[in-house]
């Protein structure tokens, strides 16, 4: 996933991006496409904000980003990428191009495990920082936000 100033380049830079896939990506996304794994949806190569992801289920807020060894001397970068796409509910899963042909049987078991978890946070994908804060302040309270409480949020 590269970062782009634009969503009109990211958008260009994604499609050339899924004519030119590694094997790796290849071999992972004849498992994903066509709902194959337990009917999710996935796409590959898509522009969230200003980055790229390899592959995404938007239903199930499931990013799954294969590191090849460009990755070995970018650790800030990727950092600061999951933590871009967490903010926004997402969850990323991160597999090396190898564990792809070597331990495929596992890859797939983290993705369905991911699949298969409960969702919890999508009711903040609606939410604003600020009640996100005061949600986290005071436990995982999803009920009404009182009027003082809307007052607070930006």
């Amino acid at each position: 996933m590269r970062a782009y100033p634009t969503v009109r380049k990211a958008t260009s830079r994604a499609r050339s991006l899924r004519k030119q896939s590694t094997d790796a990506e290849s071999t992972l996304w004849n498992l994903l496409r066509n709902r194959q794994l337990t009917g999710h949806k996935f796409r590959r190569q898509v522009p969230i904000g200003r980055y790229i992801v390899d592959f995404l289920c938007f239903e199930r807020g499931i990013i799954v980003e294969l590191d090849g060894g460009q990755h070995q001397g970018q650790a800030g970068y990727d950092y600061d990428r999951t933590q871009f796409l967490e903010s926004r509910g997402f969850r990323v899963l991160r597999f090396w191009n190898n564990q792809i042909f070597e331990e495929m049987d596992g890859v797939q078991e983290a993705i369905l495990t991911a699949l298969k978890a409960e969702r919890g946070d999508a009711l903040t994908l609606t939410l604003s920082r600020r009640e996100r804060e005061l949600i986290s302040r005071e436990g995982n309270r999803f009920g009404p936000i009182s009027k003082q409480e809307k007052k607070q949020c930006p």
